[in-house]
């Protein structure tokens, strides 16, 4: 398997290199290459995406991607900024499902920022869309009749990209618990009402999966409710964005949270859904976790390797249920230091 590394900006080259380590580790055979993305590949070429990038993606069987985001790029041309590579790289190679599993880890308990005993249900995974909505759709700056500026950003599914990422939702669902909750807000928006519509009819192909409707302001106060209700949520790019962060701080951090970014065959985008944190990066005290569980999916969905992918998570549950806690936990471990213990828990 030919897996590509994009290790990006900020903490994205710290924590990419407790992956390699993993992945040496592991002695699998498989081949590694390299190449600038983000605000990395835009001061080395002056495109936050070149094109040997680019071609190298999609020769690759999987990608691993670290995080964009430069302070010192965001006053550049939007189209330029370093976040324009991820949205680039969905859109050339089609990665359209976006799966996000949260779970908490034993020992987290009091990490959470909700109570230990409703914390201790959460199992969930988000599917989230990733190739629509008003991050791709059109979008600019316009004039009024009054002569006041007016920012738009248009959102807008067709009944076709809600119908895929809704197979790819319902077939979550049937390996899990077989409960699916569609988040939308038909009660205002047109395109909400779309989806709704869409998923209620491609669920008369899946009788063995029972469906929930849930609007998204009411989805986002049941997460902290009541998360256990949860097995597998739908929903579109912009609310599958935010709840998603919202799920991370339940479940203990959002540097424990991987996820993984699927085309129509086994091609992938793996990457934590943490960002490139500048705050913080050269400092070595980025937990790694993440990343190294976004190597986990890799394994599972591009490599079909499940047994590999379970190993790497039990490791990682291993050394939380150790007491081993980075600076976001509380802890004083190292992100080099975490990576070692998972190696470790893995042999």
């Amino acid at each position: 398997m030919k897996i590509l590394l994009l290790p990006g900006d900020g903490i994205g080259p710290e924590i990419m290199a407790e992956a390699e380590k993993l992945l040496a580790a592991l002695d699998l055979p498989v081949t590694l290459d390299h190449a600038l993305v983000g605000g990395a590949a835009y001061a080395a070429t002056g495109y936050p995406l070149p094109a040997e990038t680019l071609e190298k993606a999609k020769a690759a069987d999987a990608i691993l991607f670290g995080a964009v985001g430069d302070p010192r790029f965001d006053t550049v041309e939007r189209h330029l900024r370093p976040e324009q590579a991820i949205l680039g790289l969905r859109a050339e190679l089609g990665l359209f499902a976006n799966l996000r599993p949260a779970r908490l880890f034993s020992g987290l308990e009091d990490s959470s920022a909700l109570r230990p005993e409703v914390a201790s249900a959460i199992d969930l995974l988000i599917v989230r869309e990733l190739n629509g909505d008003v991050y791709f759709g059109e979008k600019g700056m316009r004039t009024t009749d009054s002569g006041e500026k007016q920012g738009y950003d248009i959102m807008a599914y067709s009944e076709s990209e809600v119908r895929r990422i809704a197979h790819v939702a319902f077939k979550a669902a049937q390996g899990r618990r077989g409960r699916l909750c569609s988040v939308d807000k038909a009660n205002v928006l047109e395109t909400s009402q779309l989806w709704r519509d869409v998923v209620t009819d491609v669920a008369r192909d899946y009788p063995d999966v029972t469906l929930s409707h849930m609007y998204v302001d009411n989805a986002a106060m049941q997460l902290v409710r009541n998360p256990g209700q949860f097995d597998v949520i739908v929903t579109g790019n912009l609310f599958g964005d935010i709840l998603s962060d919202q799920a991370s701080m339940c479940v203990g951090s959002i540097g424990l949270l991987a996820s993984a970014s699927l085309s129509a065959g086994t091609q992938g985008l793996y990457e934590p859904i943490h960002g490139s944190a500048p705050d913080i990066a050269g400092q070595g005290i980025a937990n790694p976790l993440a990343m190294i569980l976004s190597l986990a999916m890799l394994l599972r969905h591009s490599g079909g390797d499940e047994a590999n992918a379970a190993r790497i998570e039990a490791a990682v549950a291993q050394v939380l249920a150790d007491g081993c806690r980075g600076a976001d936990l509380g802890g004083t471990m190292g992100t080099a230091a975490l990576g070692d213990a998972v190696v470790a828990a893995l042999n």
